[in-house]
């Protein structure tokens, strides 16, 4: 979602949120558990749209409804450990993100009720069998993680076509960032006769050495992927990819951050999305008999203020197709 629509969804929606309210059983307070990969500055657009839905729905924070929020800060050791304390306050569902977060949230309760606001594929890491009949207490929404990110080195290859080498910046203890999620972008890099080299981050911390690794490997352009801890700091990211001026592409963000594209899924609409899952469950309704949902929705960013300082001329074909341009 454009930041200019999402603003005029919640003035659309402020006057409507009282009625929502009224429909809700007086005196029923619903307790949700958010389990965080990372902080909940990094996370604060995606939440306010999980906010937004919940209202909507006649949930309010601090009257029907309670959040209890933990955070890793980026640390996937420690969401096992997180997980556990939610169960423990006696939440009546669980909300996460991503493969780890997942990943811990069904190790720690095969019976509390579990919505996955989104996850790169849940068949494929392990979390659910299947996505029609995803069974057990778990339910959500997905996307296609492995296509987007080969679109991403489609994308980047078609607007600067002279690169030879494409640097992929990825968090090897995410599950979704392993060899056979990368077989996609490897496919298309063949196909684009260009090569890629993968470059571990594990935290911010990382970062630095990791463009003085890109420059001596002689890399020319930078594909992110999506993991959380390189979502939730994507103005650090966004900053040092420019310093070195490289032509980059990654999740929307990394482009209104000042990065040159962006391309992926509407994050924010998806954790709208997640309360109206979590609806259904308080209203009885069993995770094994919701079929996880993809997300439809998607949002390429351009940023030709950014092209134009690193003397890139977009391709119309690249234009034609912008969502959003920023200039």
């Amino acid at each position: 979602m454009r930041r200019r629509d999402f603003i005029k969804v919640i003035a659309g929606s402020a006057a409507a949120w009282p009625l929502a309210a009224g429909a809700q059983q007086a005196g029923k307070v619903a307790r949700i558990g958010f389990l965080g990969a990372t902080s909940a500055s990094g996370q604060a657009n995606r939440l306010e749209g999980f906010r937004l839905g919940l209202r909507e729905l006649g949930y309010i924070e601090g009257t029907n409804v309670v959040i209890t929020y933990r955070w890793a800060e980026g640390n996937y050791e420690r969401l096992p450990e997180l997980a556990a304390e939610l169960l423990r306050s006696h939440v009546d569902v669980v909300v996460t993100h991503g493969t780890p977060a997942s990943l811990a949230a069904k190790k720690a309760s095969s019976t509390i009720p579990i919505v996955m606001a989104i996850i790169g594929d849940p068949v494929a890491s392990g979390v659910v069998t299947s996505l029609a009949r995803p069974g057990g207490n778990i339910t959500g929404s997905s996307f296609f993680s492995q296509e987007v990110e080969a679109k991403r080195v489609e994308l980047l290859k078609e607007a600067v076509p002279h690169l030879n080498q494409i640097g992929v910046l990825s968090n090897p203890d995410n599950p979704s960032s392993g060899p056979e999620f990368n077989r996609a972008m490897e496919t298309v890099a063949r196909t684009m006769n260009v090569g890629l080299q993968q470059f571990p981050v594990r935290e911010p911390s990382d970062f630095n050495d990791v463009f003085e690794r890109m420059e001596q490997g002689h890399v020319e352009g930078v594909v992110t992927q999506d993991d959380a801890v390189l979502i939730a700091n994507i103005q650090v990211l966004a900053a040092l990819i420019l310093k070195r001026r490289l032509p980059s592409i990654g999740a929307p963000e990394l482009a209104l951050a000042g990065a040159l594209m962006g391309y992926g899924i509407d994050f924010v609409a998806s954790y709208r999305r997640a309360a109206a899952f979590v609806d259904k469950i308080l209203k009885g309704a069993s995770p094994a008999d919701i079929p996880i949902e993809r997300a439809t929705k998607f949002m390429f960013a351009l940023n030709l203020k950014t092209a134009k300082a690193l003397g890139i001329n977009m391709p119309t074909s690249i234009l034609l197709r912008a969502d959003e341009v920023i200039e």
